[in-house]
C-alpha cells in the first residue's frame, strides 16, 4: 500500500486524483494540502473531491502533509512546488510534479534537488498526450521545415500561463525532431504587418475561454498537404490517471529527474 500526500487536493487536478486513490486497492491518501486562504481548509479531503469520507482534512502545513508520505503528487503553483520539493528532498520522499509554468532558475533548482530524491517531472501526465509527444518528433524527424509547424492549444479560462506546458512540450518535441531548439525556433505572437512566415519556425496559437479541459493539436502544413496530430481531453480522469501511474513507478527508483517517457518505456 502506497501512502500519497496530495499538494493542491482542492484544486481541479487535485480532486481529481485524490477521487482516483480513494478509489484504488492499492494506494492510501495520507495527507492533502492547500494553499493558506484556501476555503477547503480543515474539510475532509474525499469529500471536497466528492467521494467518501477519508479521514483526511485538508491542511496548509506542508509537513503535516508529508508525515505518512510513500509519494508525494504536487499540482499546485510554480513558486509553491519548489518549496514542497525541498521539502520532499529534506525528508527523502519521492515526488510527481504536474505543476507548469516553472522559469528556467525553477527548472535547476528541481534539477537539482533530483540528485537527492527521485522525482517525475512533465508538463502534462495523461498516457494519450505523452504519446502525442513522441509522435509529434518523429513526425517533425520525417518531415522538412518546408512543413510549418503549428501547436494550437485550448484550456479553461482561469488557466494562467500561456501558451501551456503541454504545448511548450509539443514545440520542444517538434524542435527535437528538426534537431534545433524552441528557444531559436518559436513565435508566439503575431499582429500587424508580421511578414512572410520563417522557414522553419514553430508558432503557436492559444484560446482562453469557458471550461474547456484542454486540446492540443499540431499541425505540419506542407506543399498541397496538411499533417494533423491531435489529443482532446474529455475531463481529467486521464491526467488523473497518468499521475498515479507515476506515482506508482517513481517509488523505489535512485534519485534523478523523470518523465513520462520514462514511466511509459518509451
Amino acid at each position: 500500500m502506497l501512502n500519497v500526500a496530495m499538494f493542491g487536493a482542492s484544486g481541479r487536478m487535485g480532486r481529481a486524483i485524490v477521487a482516483l486513490v480513494v478509489e484504488s486497492a492499492d494506494l492510501r491518501l495520507s495527507g492533502a494540502l492547500a494553499a493558506e486562504d484556501d476555503p477547503q481548509i480543515g474539510h475532509d479531503a474525499g469529500v471536497v473531491s466528492g467521494v467518501a469520507p477519508v479521514a483526511v482534512a485538508i491542511t496548509s502545513d506542508p509537513l503535516r502533509a508529508l508525515a505518512d508520505a510513500t509519494v508525494v503528487i504536487d499540482f499546485t503553483l510554480p513558486a509553491a512546488s519548489l518549496a514542497h520539493a525541498r521539502h520532499c528532498q529534506a525528508r527523502s520522499v519521492p515526488m510527481v510534479i504536474g505543476t507548469t509554468g516553472h522559469d528556467a532558475a525553477g527548472r535547476a533548482e528541481i534539477s537539482r534537488i533530483a540528485g537527492d530524491i527521485p522525482i517525475v517531472m512533465a508538463p502534462n501526465m495523461s498516457l494519450g498526450v505523452n504519446l502525442l509527444f513522441k509522435l509529434a518528433e518523429l513526425a517533425a524527424r520525417a518531415l522538412d521545415p518546408d512543413y510549418d509547424a503549428e501547436i494550437f492549444e485550448a484550456h479553461h479560462r482561469h488557466k494562467v500561463d500561456s501558451p501551456s506546458g503541454t504545448a511548450l512540450g509539443l514545440g520542444n518535441a517538434v524542435a527535437r525532431g528538426r534537431g534545433t531548439s524552441l528557444e531559436q525556433s518559436a513565435v508566439y505572437a503575431r499582429h500587424g504587418a508580421t511578414g512572410p512566415r520563417p522557414r522553419g519556425a514553430i508558432g503557436f496559437s492559444v484560446v482562453r475561454g469557458g471550461d474547456i479541459v484542454g486540446d492540443h493539436r499540431v499541425i505540419f502544413a506542407g506543399p498541397g498537404e496538411q499533417v494533423e496530430l491531435a489529443h482532446h481531453a474529455q475531463d481529467r480522469s486521464g491526467f488523473a490517471r497518468g499521475a498515479l501511474a507515476a506515482a506508482r513507478w517513481i517509488v523505489g527508483r535512485p534519485p534523478g529527474l523523470y518523465s513520462m517517457m520514462d514511466v511509459l518505456g518509451l
